[in-house]
């Protein structure tokens, strides 16, 4: 059967093709009408070039904020080169990159290096892999576990890094500035006796790794590598604790909790206190009875709110320190504190064990 709009009108006396009706000279005005415009019409065409980085030897380059937008990003076959993504992006591949300094904005789903080798990177992602790597050195944020494979001499650090656009990027790719594992590494292909990754030195510097960029186009982000100004707060992950003695804080959702993490991090570690690690998760009704206990009651009003935000502090009198902390600039809001020494060690176990479940790791 053919196409009902395909078919030709029978041709009118004296042979002439009939005219359709408002064409020719019967059309308003005698102008044609415009075609129909649908929205995948008007869509920005994207230029794969425009997303890749191939090829190159010996150079610095970039994508400024704003330039990828969530795009797809493919870096492959660069040698000697200095690479910054200073904008958010939905996945990222690096393939068979040599002798690299890479700085990738927050990516919202996986970035996977393959066949590189002595790189050094500072990464914000959801998911992190590598395969058939040697020698790379990565300042990372990951809410997942991070995962190797064959993959060799990898060594870890807490991103730290801070532009003014930075904040924002982290929230369009949907990743949380409290949900970062990046020392809980897994090793899908591990050697007996041998130990195919580690964590870099605490007193590692990022600029000696990755280099603030020398282009002038590039030089127009304000970067900080500071370890204040950190868009990520810097987490001792699982390095070993300089102290038996841990507290949990626990804030609930509201308009500042955020700001109000951060400044309980500022306080605690002002006053010589290390911050373990952190995390941003939804919790239930039964969930707070697992981790708050008799406490639970309290609390369970403010988890129709959103996501808590959890921190872990550590050092000697940290319980009391961070007690004393909350009551003196936090005396409005409602925050989970560990009451004591004793109870500590167990609020951060049924926290975390809850929060790893939770997050499916």
């Amino acid at each position: 059967m053919g196409c009902f709009f395909s078919r030709r009108r029978k041709p009118a006396q004296g042979g002439q093709q009939q005219q359709a009706p408002g064409t020719g000279q019967e059309a308003a005005g005698g102008e044609e009408k415009a075609p129909p415009q649908y929205s995948w019409d008007q869509r920005a065409k994207v230029d794969p070039k425009d997303y890749t980085f191939s090829g190159l030897k010996d150079e610095t380059v970039g994508r400024l904020p704003g330039k990828v937008a969530g795009q797809q990003f493919v870096i492959q076959d660069c040698e000697n080169c200095s690479i910054y993504i200073f904008d958010h992006s939905a996945t990222i591949t690096i393939d068979d990159c040599v002798n690299c300094q890479i700085f990738l904005g927050p990516i919202k789903g996986s970035v996977f290096f393959r066949d590189c080798k002595d790189c050094k990177c500072i990464v914000a992602c959801q998911q992190f892999r590598t395969r058939d790597c040697k020698k790379l050195e990565v300042f990372l944020c990951c809410a997942t576990q991070p995962i190797i494979e064959s993959s060799t001499g990898m060594k870890f650090g807490c991103f730290q890094y801070y532009y003014p656009e930075l904040a924002l990027q982290f929230k369009d790719a949907g990743l949380s500035i409290f949900n970062n594992t990046w020392s809980n590494i897994h090793d899908f292909t591990p050697v007996s006796g041998e130990n195919n990754w580690g964590l870099l030195p605490e007193d590692a510097v990022v600029q000696d790794y990755v280099p603030l960029p020398s282009s002038e186009e590039l030089k127009a982000v304000r970067i900080s590598t500071d370890a204040t100004r950190s868009i990520i707060p810097i987490t001792r992950g699982r390095r070993h604790k300089s102290s038996d003695e841990s507290c949990l804080a626990v804030f609930f959702a509201g308009d500042y909790t955020t700001a109000n993490a951060r400044k309980l991090i500022d306080e605690m570690t002002g006053k010589g206190f290390q911050l373990v690690q952190t995390k941003e998760v939804s919790m239930k009704a039964e969930d707070a009875h697992r981790v708050f206990q008799q406490c639970a009651s309290e609390f369970i009003p403010l988890l129709e709110k959103g996501p808590v935000v959890a921190l872990e502090f550590n050092g000697d009198g940290a319980v009391e320190g961070c007690r004393s902390t909350i009551n003196d600039v936090f005396s409005g809001t409602k925050v989970f504190v560990s009451e004591s020494k004793a109870s500590a060690s167990q609020d951060v176990d049924n926290f975390y064990n809850f929060a790893d479940i939770q997050m499916g790791m």
